[in-house]
């Protein structure tokens, strides 16, 4: 299909349905996707849309819906508090005797 053919089947699309869709529109969206697809690099992105510049991608692409940012503070901030309440390793357990890491971090000689 060429470009005018699809811009005909917009124009009766967009007739029929009282939108005002435009092929631009399915460049960005297709873009949007593939910014939030962890297999695809922001580079990536870059080269598909033929940006010269990584700025342009980033600047328009790189746009988070606010509960995913929320629902990710809220992972990171469950997680660091499981690792809180997890005990510290002894210095055996690493490999070290306690009296050289008292040594080491200025607690003296034990």
């Amino acid at each position: 299909m060429n470009y005018e053919a699809l811009r005909a089947v917009f124009r009766r699309t967009n007739a029929l349905l009282g939108t005002d869709w435009s092929m631009h529109d399915l460049r960005h969206t297709a873009a949007l996707r593939m910014s939030r697809d962890k297999r695809l690099t922001l580079r990536d992105v870059q080269t598909i849309l033929g940006h010269a510049h990584l700025g342009t991608t980033a600047d328009v692409y790189l746009v988070e819906e606010e509960e995913q940012v929320i629902a990710r503070v809220q992972e990171y901030l469950a997680d660091r508090e499981e690792r809180a309440k997890r005990p510290a390793p002894s210095a055996a357990a690493a490999g070290y005797e306690a009296s050289d890491l008292a040594v080491l971090f200025g607690g003296g000689q034990s």
